[in-house]
């Protein structure tokens, strides 16, 4: 971790101006980093800083975003580090505090996200559903017992009428003849009771 050293208070330091120096370049005063010093280190060293978030952070966006910070904060700070050797280790520093950073917002805005409502039907629907199969059950009980079983079997077991004939032991014609009767049988009980 570079060595920060505190902002001095009783030597005001003079901020430069375009007119500074003869090829028209700024620069900060002998103590901290420089201008020219981070410009450098900005060209040379983006793209690793840009890899380090992107091992820490899912997008690049993101990425982009988290170095740009870390340039920014490390130019407003350049004052204060020392030594300007030491102006990589603390961008990488910034670079994984800031990730941090961001990883932690998205994880509290993930937590903050209002949860979806399960798709259940209200308490009215589901008075109303248990009427309609309460009513289903009654009536078919109220079936012949041959009717019955090739009704359950042919749409609730969800077989095959070749299924439901095997099953039963009776031909493919009995098993169409009681399932259309027993059909219409219920259909009658359900309106009757409806």
């Amino acid at each position: 971790m570079p060595v920060i050293a505190p902002m001095p208070a009783a030597r005001p330091t003079r901020v430069p101006n375009q007119r500074d120096g003869a090829d028209g370049t700024s620069t900060v005063s002998a103590s901290g980093t420089t201008v020219d010093h981070l410009t450098e280190t900005y060209r040379a060293h983006y793209r690793s800083l840009l890899g380090l978030a992107a091992l820490l952070l899912d997008d690049t966006a993101s990425c982009e975003d988290v170095v740009q910070e870390a340039f920014i904060r490390v130019h407003s700070a350049r004052k204060r580090v020392r030594d300007p050797e030491k102006t990589l280790a603390y961008l990488r520093q910034t670079v994984v505090n800031l990730s941090r950073s961001a990883l932690r917002r998205r994880i509290l805005g993930l937590k903050l996200l209002s949860k979806p409502m399960p798709d259940m039907a209200s308490a009215e629907e589901g008075a109303y559903d248990q009427l309609e199969r309460d009513s289903l059950i009654k009536a078919m009980k109220g079936l012949q017992r041959r009717q019955r079983e090739v009704l359950v079997l042919r749409y609730f077991a969800d077989m095959t009428e070749a299924q439901v004939a095997e099953s039963l032991g009776i031909s493919l014609g009995s098993v169409k003849a009681y399932g259309s009767r027993g059909i219409a049988a219920l259909r009658v009980a359900m309106e009757a009771s409806a």
